[in-house]
């Protein structure tokens, strides 16, 4: 099999930050927009499976990975600019877009701010508003990244696939813990994220988005709860709605068949 060429390349944006993506691939642009992480590794499978029906374009968001902070305030509609930025920077004027968790919400914002470049929405285990659990959940977390970064780390691993999975790819915990967010500069990005996903409310905007929609989800999900794409779902009367029964919160890793083909499918009809 042929190996697809992967090419990075830097986003310059109004208020000094950085942004370093990747594009592999051929066919109907689609972007791919991580979650709480933010990087562009979260995708590296994905993407590899993906770019050979498809051009695929993802990124560090701004302060992760390889991609500096910037002087904006950060909120879901900066992260959502920064998303049409990459776009722009690849030089494409309309992508179908796949947001996963938080990515999911930068999708929603970024289809509403440029409705016309979007042919396509995905949201992946995402959410319409937080409410009282991913409130409570997202606060813990914050809490806990001040006291131990490392158990910061180790919470979102063991809350985010199911535990025999875990058990199986023990490597992934490990990783996790290499890459905690241990400096200071890592831990305020990582709280003015989780500040910024807390603050997202799309109520207001959603039933006017114009493109079709897929709303994706698993029953097992413990970290944004399966009601949470009900509730999406709900409030957009013609969307596709795919909800497996297995793979926990990160079932774009755990579950990446299942994913793929239900995606790649799903783009096709459109």
């Amino acid at each position: 099999m042929t190996t697809t060429e992967i090419v990075d390349f830097k986003v310059e944006t109004p208020d000094g930050a950085t942004i370093h993506a990747f594009k592999e691939g051929h066919g109907q642009p689609l972007l791919l927009v991580s979650g709480l992480s933010g990087t562009a590794g979260f995708w590296v499978d994905i993407a590899s499976t993906l770019s050979r029906s498809f051009q695929i374009i993802r990124f560090d968001q701004r302060g992760i990975g390889a991609s500096t902070r910037g002087e904006a305030p950060c909120d879901i509609e900066l992260l959502a600019r920064d998303s049409l930025a990459v776009l722009d920077a690849a030089g494409i004027e309309r992508a179908v877009v796949l947001g996963h968790s938080t990515g999911g919400c930068i999708a929603q914002a970024a289809a509403r701010l440029a409705p016309g470049r979007i042919d396509g929405l995905i949201l992946s285990a995402s959410w319409l508003k937080p409410g009282r659990f991913l409130s409570a959940l997202f606060g813990a977390r914050r809490a806990i990244l001040d006291a131990d970064p490392h158990a910061y780390a180790a919470i979102s691993v063991l809350s985010g696939y199911q535990p025999r999975w875990i058990e199986a790819n023990w490597s992934v915990y490990d990783d996790a813990l290499a890459a905690a967010p241990v400096s200071e500069h890592a831990r305020a990005v990582m709280h003015e994220r989780l500040d910024a996903l807390l603050a997202f409310d799309g109520s207001a905007d959603i039933a006017a988005l114009p493109m079709p929609v897929l709303v994706l989800g698993t029953r097992d999900d413990m970290v944004v709860p399966v009601y949470h794409q009900e509730e999406l779902a709900a409030a957009l009367p013609g969307c596709r709605r795919a909800i497996m029964e297995t793979g926990g919160h990160l079932f774009p890793v755990s579950r990446p068949d299942a994913f793929t083909a239900t995606v790649a499918e799903w783009i096709g009809e459109l």
